[in-house]
């Protein structure tokens, strides 16, 4: 199955400069970065060609991850989400249950975090953000924690970013 990734417009053309950058310029440093350690010689133990050869293959890598983010991605929100529901691209405050403190978080891909440095950022697929995922206002919702044991939250505000 597909997963569909929501984006905000600047994280979407942020990945279109990035796969731009890898497919052209990062491989043409890299092929002569290669091009120049085979030209040393004996390629068994030259550490710059094995280097090289692997920073191949993490650009290589990247370039198919961004191209599935790309092709599935969605700019905004969810179409059917109501008005005021935690969803991709909100921003939820939230109280832990016995806390009066409360702590905001950006439901949203870690291709969003990377650039957002105003709020803390929480993926809709981990264990609190997916039991965000369409709450509203004054909701409690509760999750697994990784210990086995459950916390619960409640929805303080939801708005958009």
């Amino acid at each position: 199955m597909t997963e569909i990734t929501y984006l905000s417009q600047e994280a979407y053309d942020r990945l279109q400069e990035e796969l731009v950058y890898c497919e052209g310029p990062k491989r043409k440093e890299i092929s002569a970065k290669i091009e120049a350690a085979r030209a040393e010689g004996d390629l068994k133990e030259n550490g710059g060609y094995h280097a090289a050869r692997e920073d191949q293959g993490h650009n290589e890598a990247r370039i198919r991850q961004v191209r599935y983010l790309l092709e599935n991605a969605r700019i905004g929100r969810p179409e059917d989400a109501a008005e005021g529901e935690a969803t991709h691209g909100t921003i939820v405050t939230i109280r832990f249950a016995g806390e009066t403190e409360t702590e905001r978080y950006l439901l949203a891909s870690r291709e969003e975090a990377a650039h957002v440095t105003d709020v803390e950022v929480i993926s809709p697929s981990s264990p609190l953000g997916s039991a965000l995922l369409g709450a509203l206002k004054g909701n409690t919702v509760t999750y697994d924690l990784p210990n086995g044991r459950q916390a619960s939250v409640e929805i303080v505000e939801v708005e958009d970013r």
